[in-house]
């Protein structure tokens, strides 16, 4: 680590202890961090609701989803050596984070990680930009306060000296490789978008946001449409829709599309990123050049705009919480959005309860390659956030915690977080009894996942990463801002993408 990089660092812990202080806002540390190279992905700004799971009140063992003999014997034994220890990590509050860290301390099952092995699990979960701030401190100072780190995939470039590779670990033979591992069952897509910096492996994937299509099942039938297969297909259903003039049951318009378009919002920025890609725009092309405003820019807006006629009234004001209920009482009838939205839809109080369906994302108009654009942008329909967990390189403790990252992002784990509707990142997950047999209208459905994992291999979009992107990108910034001048009507489509297009230049440009 350089002597630019620590200072960059010790800048972001101490806007950590500022935001923590109350004396900066929290728009105000996104600022600061973005300016030292420390932006934040989709996920890492978005909460979604979960609920306890009854599956997670049994032992695993009874749910089908159980560590074999051989690698709760590991555990015991190997996991044994270190009991009395302690292994701490600080992440957001996601569903996989509630859900592993539930798994792992559940005193009332025998083979949980902390019965098994004697280990103590501390896991702090914070806001994200806690997490950060933490991160940076830890690392700026070489002495880790957690042992494993939790990363937005935005980040992983700049921790890539500050993690153990978990490929040499795997590779080096040592009794603290857990039986059965199998690494192969990784969502291989995954393993570069998440976890990878310049070829090398910073982490273990952890968690996926991404985007899929959801539709109304009813009213399609109703009206005799088929789920949308490209764009054009998509703008008719939405039309056709809202030119039905369908109620639900309570009285309330069904309308063409449901959309997350606060204004001033990442939620927007996320919500508009679908069709700009889908039009063959992006944000930037070859060497750092901005290509928001060019012609290919100008007709994923006009799309956009085409599909403002046909939404509910308050879109304005909804950012991704607001598009989720709002599709739970049935206020439209299609979305293209997170696939963490879906479980939610069949909860018993829903009031569109198995009324949702899923199909694959409609193809994009036009579609440019990632070597068509700068910073690691990928376009694609399927806008993805997502994190990754590393291996302290700093810890004191790294072969506790090695033992410990093994079981959290194992197939039996993974299973069992699987099974309470969180998308999982093992191939072997999504094909697991336990999961299949709530792919059906229940509580914590899993049947929006071969959605999902088809979005994942195929379909996948990200946005750029540089240093100012979060600071353009974010709420409140000058992205989300303009869309949303635009999206209600109140400037028009070439001032928004110009000034989005200075807005995305400065913030390369920021030093």
């Amino acid at each position: 680590m350089n002597m630019r990089d620590r200072l960059q660092r010790l800048f972001v812990a101490e806007q950590g202890k500022k935001l923590a202080k109350g004396q900066i806002s929290r728009r105000e540390f996104l600022r600061r961090a973005g300016i030292a190279g420390f932006g934040m992905s989709a996920a890492g700004l978005m909460r979604m609701e979960t609920r306890p799971s009854s599956v997670l009140k049994r032992p695993m063992m009874q749910d089908g989803a159980a560590l074999n003999d051989a690698q709760i014997a590991w555990l015991k034994e190997v996991g044994g050596k270190f009991a009395g220890s302690t292994v701490r990590i600080s992440s957001e509050s996601t569903a996989p984070s509630q859900i592993i860290s539930a798994l792992a301390t559940n005193k009332d099952d025998p083979n949980s990680f902390s019965n098994l092995t004697g280990i103590e699990v501390v896991w702090e979960q914070i806001p994200l930009d806690q997490v950060l701030s933490k991160l940076v401190q830890d690392t700026a100072t070489e002495s880790a306060q957690n042992d494993i780190y939790y990363m937005d995939q935005a980040w992983v470039g700049r921790f890539v000296n500050d993690t153990v590779d978990p490929s040499e670990r795997l590779a080096d033979g040592s009794e603290f490789n857990m039986p059965d591992f199998n690494f192969d069952d990784f969502v291989p897509e995954l393993l570069p978008a998440l976890a990878s910096y310049g070829g090398r492996l910073v982490g273990l994937p952890f968690d996926i946001p991404i985007f899929i299509y959801m539709y109304r099942k009813d009213v399609y039938d109703q009206l005799g449409l088929a789920p949308a297969t490209n764009m054009d297909e998509f703008l008719a259903a939405v039309k056709a829709i809202d030119e039905a003039k369908l109620t639900n049951a309570d009285g309330s318009d069904i309308r063409g599309l449901v959309p997350q378009w606060q204004s001033g919002h990442y939620a927007l920025q996320c919500d508009w990123t679908a069709w700009l890609w889908s039009h063959g725009g992006s944000h930037t092309g070859p060497d750092g050049a901005v290509t928001i405003n060019d012609e290919k820019g100008m007709a994923g807006a006009e799309y956009m705009m085409e599909l403002a006629k046909y939404v509910p009234s308050g879109s304005s004001t909804w950012d991704w919480g607001g598009q989720g209920t709002a599709m739970t009482a049935g206020l439209g009838a299609n979305v293209i959005s997170w696939a963490e939205f879906f479980p939610g839809l069949d909860n018993p109080d829903s009031p569109t309860k198995g009324l949702w369906e899923t199909a694959d994302l409609p193809m994009e108009a036009e579609l440019r390659t990632k070597d068509q654009t700068s910073f690691d942008e990928t376009p694609a329909i399927g806008h993805q956030g997502g994190s990754c967990m590393g291996l302290s390189k700093y810890s004191q403790n790294v072969d506790a915690a090695w033992i410990f990252l093994q079981y959290a992002t194992s197939a039996p784990v993974q299973t069992l977080a699987a099974a309470s509707s969180n998308t999982p990142i093992r191939l072997s997950a999504f094909e697991a009894p336990i999961v299949q047999e709530r792919a059906v209208v229940t509580a914590q459905t899993t049947r929006h996942f071969p959605a999902a994992l088809k979005a994942i291999q195929t379909r996948m979009g990200s946005e750029p990463h540089f240093p100012g992107w979060a600071t353009a990108s974010g709420t409140g910034g000058p992205i989300p801002t303009e869309l949303g001048l635009m999206t209600t009507g109140a400037q028009d489509i070439k001032t928004s993408l110009d000034n989005i297009a200075t807005a995305i230049n400065d913030a390369i440009n920021e030093v």
